[in-house]
């Protein structure tokens, strides 16, 4: 199987989940603005709520993915106050062809003193035992 990491995160938690889940998976993680060159069976993509919706270069991410390149989307990420934005990603790679996985891996993350120091060390290790099961 051949892995990607992908995130956008405003504040660094979610780039924090990216990076432990890229050292177990073995590779680097890497912004949205960075495309996906090379063929993978799963795209891990770290994403947040920003007023309420997924930002817009998470979306212009997703859709200018080769759908020959990237097998599935396997959702993750952190908020303050929401949760999962598994539907908004969802909506947008079923629009550009991109299979989703079900599943997905969320945790609270701080903001403006609240959850702080989430993500925290349990919340990494979460992350790692997720991206196992797609070992």
């Amino acid at each position: 199987m051949k892995y990607a990491v992908r995130y956008y995160t405003k504040t660094g938690n979610t780039k924090r989940l990216a990076e432990a889940i890229a050292k177990e998976l073995g590779v680097e993680a890497l912004p949205v603005s960075e495309t996906v060159n090379e063929k993978v069976d799963i795209l891990f993509l770290g994403n947040s709520y920003y007023a309420f919706d997924i930002d817009p270069e998470v979306k212009a991410f997703v859709n200018a993915l080769d759908k020959e390149k990237v097998g599935k989307i396997v959702n993750f990420g952190s908020a303050c106050l929401l949760n999962s934005t598994y539907k908004k990603v969802k909506a947008v790679a079923d629009k550009a062809g991109i299979a989703m996985d079900e599943k997905e891996f969320h945790c609270r993350g701080e903001f403006k003193g609240i959850h702080k120091g989430r993500p925290n060390e349990e919340d990494l290790q979460a992350a790692v035992e997720f991206v196992r099961q797609y070992m």
